[in-house]
């Protein structure tokens, strides 16, 4: 069959009938409607990123795809919004067959690289070095549901949930939830609290890189049926203790930035605010909570299931996918080792705290 034509565009340069068409796509080809893997997405990243651009599929004058990507120097690609994005890959017609080099070639690439793939993309699987779980709850039977589902497997982190956000509220004041927050007041607490968390425990600040903050300002001011941000914000006594900022689209939420005050931390606000903002995404039609890839322990308490996402690369033949290979292949495979081995990791994870207590001082 003859290879589609490809043509390479930024994402502003897509027009209304794009969108549609993309959508469209990724509804017919996935079970679940990830907003990270909208056009929406991606046009935003395109925003604060100029190096981002979009592989448009064409066969006989029909779009039947889109590849969104960045790249880098040397032909160095990765999945767009690398670091932030919790779900990558293409969007193509059902039934589509493309030679993955001839794509590479037609973007320019000697490698692209991914650490969030979802499962389905045929495409790139082959070239996966290693899958991850992502936890989701199913909403799809209603909050009822699901509470009695925590009540079966999680009896007594609800309980000691609710018997916590009775006693901030007593202690503290009256306690109030806004599913999806306009304050810029609020998102600035939360990136703030985020923040330190992150330098707290020894970790990169993503914030600290403007392009992502600037993306976080820009998805909270976007209302799209298949991206919007979304604010969520736990009050006590008028003032913000907790706040989550992600993504949803019309099905799904994606968690992305949670955070709270840690002077309540006793009263665990998190969880308090994990628990109305899943009833209130029920509420809104969202039947699928996707939490991203990451070990946490309130990740398990909350999770009905798992998803799987994969890291890996796909590189051609070549000096530019050799020169990927060494840069990024020997840190890749330290990481994994340090993964898989709990010794290994609980010094790593040690380590990284000692780094954020410097840092503090």
């Amino acid at each position: 069959m003859t290879a589609p034509r490809i043509d390479i565009v930024h994402p502003a340069d897509l027009t209304p009938t794009d969108l549609d068409r993309w959508n469209d796509l990724r509804s017919a080809t996935a079970t679940a409607a990830n907003p990270f893997m909208s056009a929406q997405f991606s046009q935003a990243v395109g925003r604060v990123r100029p190096d981002t651009r979009v592989a448009v599929l064409r066969r006989r004058r029909k779009t039947v795809g889109y590849f969104p990507y960045q790249r880098g120097r040397w032909g160095c690609g990765r999945a767009v919004g690398l670091g932030v994005s919790d779900c990558q890959g293409a969007v193509l017609h059902p039934g589509l067959h493309l030679d993955p080099r001839h794509l590479m070639s037609a973007c320019s690439l000697n490698a692209w690289e991914f650490n969030h793939l979802e499962s389905g993309q045929e495409l790139f699987l082959p070239y996966a070095t290693g899958q991850f779980a992502s936890p989701v709850i199913d909403l799809t039977g209603g909050f009822a549901a699901y509470e009695h589902h925590l009540r079966d497997h999680a009896r007594g982190f609800l309980k000691a949930a609710r018997a916590q956000e009775r006693r901030m509220a007593r202690n503290i004041g009256p306690l109030r939830f806004v599913f999806d927050d306009p304050d810029p007041g609020a998102l600035r607490a939360l990136v703030t609290w985020k923040s330190a968390h992150y330098r707290r425990t020894g970790r990169r600040d993503p914030f600290a890189q403007p392009w992502i903050a600037q993306l976080v300002e820009l998805l909270s001011a976007t209302s799209a049926p298949d991206c919007s941000g979304i604010l969520s914000v736990l009050y006590a006594a008028d003032r913000p203790v907790a706040a989550h900022f992600g993504l949803r689209s019309r099905t799904v939420l994606s968690c992305w930035f949670p955070s709270y005050d840690l002077t309540v931390a006793t009263y665990s606000p998190g969880r308090i605010l994990y628990l109305h903002m899943i009833e209130a995404a029920a509420a809104s039609g969202i039947d699928l909570v996707d939490f991203g890839r990451g070990e946490a322990a309130y990740k398990n308490s909350f999770k009905t299931g798992d998803l799987l996402v994969h890291e890996g690369a796909l590189r051609t033949a070549g000096p530019g996918g050799a020169l990927h290979w060494l840069r990024r292949e020997p840190m890749r495979a330290a990481h994994r080792l340090v993964r898989d081995h709990p010794t290994l990791k609980n010094a790593a994870v040690r380590t990284l705290r000692t780094v954020g207590t410097i840092r503090a001082r």
